[in-house]
């Protein structure tokens, strides 16, 4: 059952179904890639049961990558550079695990860590190669000065 639905919906349904997001940070959810957003968002089916599977968009926490539509010429180019290499490291169907899940401040949307099929954090690697920088949910610093 594919099914859209709101987050805090989505973690009732976890607890539910025996998937208690507030589990040690090793516990983690499968997700399928749909498609990439942007640098640090993408969208996925999450795997809740053999059964049971949402549509979720899922912000990459810990990063913040430059949003495509900049304030400046530099931070559209860089946003463009992020999404590409992100589509990259998520390619459509791919199975990735979702983890530290928690609620984002918009409606449909969560936050989570994300491990590839080879167990590296994509957090890690976008901040490796400068294409995102570290982000506590603070205010966001500019990308053009």
């Amino acid at each position: 059952m594919v099914a859209k639905i709101t987050v805090n919906v989505f973690l009732r349904l976890c607890i539910l179904c025996g998937m208690f997001i507030f589990m040690p940070a090793s516990y983690a959810v499968p997700a399928i890639v749909d498609y990439v957003l942007d640098g640090d968002t993408f969208a996925a089916h999450v795997i809740l049961d053999d059964d049971i599977k949402i549509d979720v968009r899922v912000r990459i926490s810990d990063i913040d990558a430059p949003e495509l539509k900049g304030r400046c010429d530099w931070e559209t180019n860089a946003a463009r550079l992020a999404r590409y290499r992100l589509m990259d490291l998520l390619p459509i169907g791919t199975m990735v695990e979702l983890s530290q899940i928690d609620d984002d401040k918009y409606l449909g949307r969560i936050d989570a860590r994300v491990a590839l099929p080879d167990g590296r954090d994509v957090s890690e690697i976008m901040i490796h190669e400068k294409l995102a920088r570290p982000y506590d949910g603070g205010a966001r610093q500019s990308w053009c000065e």
